[in-house]
């Protein structure tokens, strides 16, 4: 999938401000980028996640989009991310080095 077609379906995880009952779960800026992280739980499992970044990038926009579904059902302290699948689901994007770039944006905020 293209970053720009994931996008224009709409980010299903995004937010303006952190949502009430949410807990920042971390966040990370390099550059102009930044991003934050948002999460529900019961006990230690994540029932829902959000994030707000920057919104001068797409590519960033989608991969925290997709990380935060990710999230969902995961236990604290227990996050599993795999950056490749990230990036097999955006296999029709060009830019490889970005797209690993914005993926370890989104990673450093979840550390």
């Amino acid at each position: 999938m293209k970053v720009s077609d994931y996008v224009k379906n709409g980010l299903n995880n995004f937010v303006e401000e952190r949502p009430e009952n949410y807990e920042s779960l971390g966040s990370a800026k390099e550059g102009i980028h930044r991003i934050e992280i948002y999460v529900k739980r019961a006990g230690n499992k994540i029932i829902d996640a959000k994030f707000n970044a920057s919104k001068r990038c797409k590519k960033l926009l989608a991969v925290a989009d997709v990380i935060t579904e990710q999230l969902k059902g995961q236990e604290i302290g227990k996050i599993n991310v795999h950056p490749e699948e990230i990036l097999e689901f955006f296999a029709e994007e060009k830019d490889k080095e970005k797209m690993k770039n914005r993926i370890s944006i989104v990673l450093k905020a979840l550390e």
